[in-house]
């Protein structure tokens, strides 16, 4: 039986598709700029320059927490009531991924189901692969992908709370930090950069006899963020209580991010924050072009083994070796 290669679709089918929102494009286009092939790759620097004037309206909105906090839990019930808001949203889903194949090592795909479900919604599972920061390679690329179909809100949910997962900091707009209450100390395990970096805090589980732990925990994280430096945005973070099995809280949530894109609007913030993000995206971008270079040049890797070795043997030192290396890597063309 002959197999039948389905075609293969151009940047105009792409980006029309996008501006039709329609979903299943923008999957595959997802999956495009996520290939490591370098004809998809080519394709897909191509489809991002033509979506960019599409880009840009949706508001960003980073979503990270400590284990149990209940990440998804929330995203999904604050995401149904934004559909019902009549505002369309985005959820790229980041989930830790094995050290061998890079793969999803959770059953992540099965979360949310019901807002999967919601036609004003697009969930988009992404293992975290070889990316630090608790972001996927191409997380960026997925946003820009995602506001060009016309999405209102695009939320980032992070793997969870840890010492690089600050990066989603350098490519959202509004920062949430999940909390929980009745845990004793409510900044234990919290990293003190987490808390200074977050735009907003939600105590969730705020329901049955956990109720008057969140108020409590909510006045004791309010009272920290005021002993932090002022953001550069001028904003003052403040904290609220949310809980998803009795759908509260929601609205307030929603209202506090409102309350920061109008003030950072206003003192232009805003927009010198996207244009800093950008500026911070060429910079990593570089860095990996650069070092993909290094590695695929076999003289220059071979050095580098020697080189290693004389460490290993102690006939130079570390700083010289990497002095040398520098030097090697200037005359590469």
């Amino acid at each position: 039986m002959q197999k039948i290669e389905r075609k293969r679709l151009s940047v105009a089918d792409y980006r029309q598709g996008l501006r039709n929102h329609d979903t299943l494009i923008l999957a595959q286009a997802i999956t495009l700029v996520e290939s490591q092939l370098a004809n998809d790759q080519h394709l897909a620097n191509e489809l991002i320059q033509s979506i960019l004037p599409l880009c840009g309206q949706s508001l960003r909105i980073g979503i990270t927490g400590v284990p149990g906090v209940g990440k998804s839990t929330f995203i999904e019930t604050f995401g149904t009531f934004l559909t019902q808001q009549n505002k369309k949203v985005a959820v790229l889903a980041i989930d830790p991924s094995s050290g061998k194949t890079k793969g999803s090592i959770l059953g992540d795909k099965t979360r949310m189901e019901e807002l999967a479900k919601n036609p004003f919604a697009f969930i988009r599972p992404t293992a975290t692969g070889t990316a630090l920061g608790g972001v996927a390679n191409r997380t960026r690329e997925a946003i820009l992908l995602c506001e060009a179909a016309g999405f209102d809100v695009v939320i980032v949910e992070t793997v969870g709370v840890g010492q690089s997962e600050t990066m989603v900091r350098g490519m959202v707009d509004y920062f949430l930090l999940l909390m929980l209450a009745g845990a004793g100390d409510e900044l234990q395990g919290i990293k003190k950069g987490i808390m200074e970096m977050a735009d907003g805090v939600v105590v969730t589980k705020a329901d049955g006899e956990n109720h008057k732990r969140a108020i409590q925990a909510q006045a004791d994280l309010q009272h920290a963020l005021h002993l932090f430096q002022l953001a550069e945005s001028g904003w003052t973070p403040t904290v609220s209580t949310s809980s998803a099995l009795e759908k509260k809280g929601l609205e307030e949530t929603w209202r506090m991010m409102e309350h920061y894109k109008n003030f950072t609007d206003q003192n232009g913030f805003f927009k010198a924050n996207r244009q800093s993000q950008n500026n911070l995206w060429l910079e990593e971008r570089f860095t990996l072009l650069w070092n993909s270079r290094l590695t695929d040049d076999k003289k220059f890797q071979a050095m580098k083994i020697d080189l290693q070795n004389k460490i290993a043997e102690n006939k130079m030192t570390v700083r010289d070796a990497a002095n040398l290396l520098l030097e090697v890597s200037k005359t590469l063309t």
